[in-house]
């Protein structure tokens, strides 16, 4: 099962697609208003679906708007099938594409491929912007540069980052790092994340916020 987003101005598409998705078990969001995409929490998604012909905001210009807040793959929708149509999307960082009309097969096998292969990648590697973990070897780096974190920081890391833009308490992080049989308790979150707060600024990076009162997440 996969968190799916589909954004497209025809009500039709968005239905047909949604009921197709479905078929494989995907949670699927649809929204006819381009406008909104960008208000929403896109992290959550492993797969988003964008029309090109759309009013106020085109779908090429939407995927260069949040493509650098999403590593997931975004295929196009489009009636366009000029090469050079079709070039543009990609460059753009669309990963693949469908042309209208599409058959409702294509669509399921084109989407779940894809979604297969970036759960095989992200096996091993996970890039959220200039920061990327070496899963496999429990190393996390910034433009190539690793930074050195204890065993502790890094799986604190790996943690947040794995579920960017949801808040955990200091009780949550340290029971799913530590377990239940850890031999210290929750404050030492604090200190990890503070450790962890100075190597990742050195770095220019500021990835972890607090939630005052609730606890820490990996911003979106």
């Amino acid at each position: 099962m996969a968190n799916i987003l589909v954004v497209d101005d025809e009500e039709d598409i968005l239905i047909l697609v949604k009921n197709a998705l479905r078929k494989d078990d995907h949670l699927v969001t649809i929204v006819s208003e381009s406008t909104e995409v960008c208000k929403m929490n896109l992290g959550s998604f492993d797969l988003i679906l964008l029309d090109v012909m759309m009013p106020v905001i085109d779908g090429f210009t939407l995927c260069g708007q949040i493509r650098h807040a999403v590593d997931c793959p975004i295929l196009f929708l489009t009636a366009k099938s000029l090469e050079e149509d079709v070039m543009y999307g990609l460059g753009l960082g669309a990963d693949d594409y469908l042309i209208k009309p599409f058959g409702i097969g294509e669509l399921r096998a084109r989407v779940n491929a894809h979604i297969r292969r970036e759960r095989r990648e992200k096996r091993s590697i996970l890039y959220i912007d200039k920061v990327h973990f070496n899963l496999s070897g429990k190393e996390l780096f910034v433009s190539d540069e690793r930074v050195m974190l204890t065993k502790s920081e890094y799986e604190i890391c790996e943690f947040l980052a794995r579920h960017r833009g949801q808040v955990f308490s200091k009780e949550q992080i340290y029971e799913t790092i530590f377990g239940f049989d850890g031999k210290s308790d929750s404050t030492a979150i604090t200190e990890h994340i503070k450790n962890i707060r100075s190597k990742l600024h050195a770095c220019e990076i500021d990835a972890i916020e607090t939630v005052w009162g609730i606890g820490y997440k990996w911003k979106p």
